[in-house]
């Protein structure tokens, strides 16, 4: 499959620099996830709130887990950052669509690997920015490089 999505440097920025919370799907306490060195690095070095979102539902760092979307109490959550297989992350983001209002999702993540342009373009149908197939990490440095950060 061809990648034809164009990933935005300013909305990059934006979502990495304003300090929201982000909902981290496919986060548990397994150290040797990239989702969870991101998450961390997210908490700690960019000062982000952090929801885990895993069917086990795992305390993570500190966070209250949730065993999916639906299940978060109402917050304001800037990002879902997804850290699930492609041929998954259409069901998260039809997910972060039902509960967009309740939640104030600003944006979809799908991380290094994940793409689906069908779900991206409904989340963009829906009001909700997308950024696909990279990581915010990656992105922060990259950026930063540019003298485009904080």
């Amino acid at each position: 499959m061809s990648l034809t999505h164009q990933n935005d440097d300013d909305l990059m920025r934006e979502l990495i620099n304003d300090p929201g919370t982000w909902v981290v799907v496919g986060l548990s306490n397994n150290t040797a996830r990239d989702a969870h060195r991101v998450a961390r690095w997210l908490k700690h070095e960019m000062h982000k709130g952090i929801i885990p979102v895993h069917p086990d539902a795992e305390e993570v760092d500190g966070d209250t887990g949730y065993a999916s979307i639906a299940d978060i109490p109402d917050t304001d959550v800037k990002v879902v950052d997804c850290f699930v297989n492609s041929d998954e992350v259409g069901a998260v983001v039809d997910e972060a669509i039902e509960h967009k209002d309740r939640l104030q999702i600003d944006a979809i993540w799908m991380q290094l690997g994940v793409s689906d342009p069908a779900a991206a373009d409904r989340a963009r149908k829906a009001g909700i920015e997308v950024v696909m197939d990279t990581c915010p990490k990656i992105q922060w440095r990259r950026l930063r490089t540019m003298g485009a950060h904080r």
